[in-house]
C-alpha cells in the first residue's frame, strides 16, 4: 500500500535558508529543526550545495518545513533537478518525536559528482550562500 502524500519536508543544505525556501517554494513556511539519522551530507563537486546518501551511522541536521502546497512541491521539484529524488522519510525532533516527512535525496547514478567534503551550513552562511544566489539565477523561472 503506497504511502500517504507527505506535506513536510526536510531540507538539509540551501533550503535551510528561510529565504531561499521561500523564494524556491513561492510562500513563507512554518519550520522546525530535525534530525535524520542514516545519512550523510557532502558537498557537490564544483557547487556550493550538498547531496545526502545513505550512511549506517551517518547524522544530518536539517529543516523541516510544514504544510507544503502542491504548487510548491511543483516548484521544488523543478529547482530540485535530476539529480534527486523525493523520497520519504523519519526525522527526529528535539523533543523526541518522530515524522515521516519527504526528502530529496541525491541519485545513486549521481554519487560520482560527490565529494569526499561533509557539508557545513556555517561554510555556506560565510561566503557559499552569495555564490550560490549570484550563480543559480532560475528562482523566478520555477513558476
Amino acid at each position: 500500500m503506497p504511502l500517504p502524500p507527505s506535506h513536510d519536508l526536510f531540507t538539509y543544505g540551501s533550503l535551510m535558508c528561510e529565504d531561499i525556501m521561500a523564494d524556491v517554494a513561492g510562500v513563507r513556511l512554518h519550520r522546525t529543526p530535525a534530525d535524520l539519522h542514516g545519512y550523510r551530507r557532502f558537498l557537490v563537486r564544483g557547487e556550493q550545495y550538498p547531496g545526502i546518501v545513505a550512511a549506517k551511522d551517518g547524522l544530518v541536521s536539517g529543516i523541516v518545513y510544514h504544510g507544503i502546497s502542491p504548487a510548491s512541491w511543483q516548484r521544488l521539484d523543478r529547482f530540485e533537478g535530476e539529480m534527486y529524488s523525493r523520497a520519504p522519510v523519519t526525522v527526529r525532533y528535539a523533543d523526541g518525536r518522530e515524522a515521516l516527512v519527504d526528502c530529496y535525496l541525491f541519485r545513486p547514478e549521481f554519487t560520482h559528482r560527490l565529494t569526499a567534503t561533509e557539508w557545513d551550513l556555517s561554510a555556506f552562511l560565510h561566503g557559499g550562500k552569495t555564490v550560490f544566489q549570484h550563480q543559480y539565477c532560475g528562482f523566478k523561472a520555477i513558476d
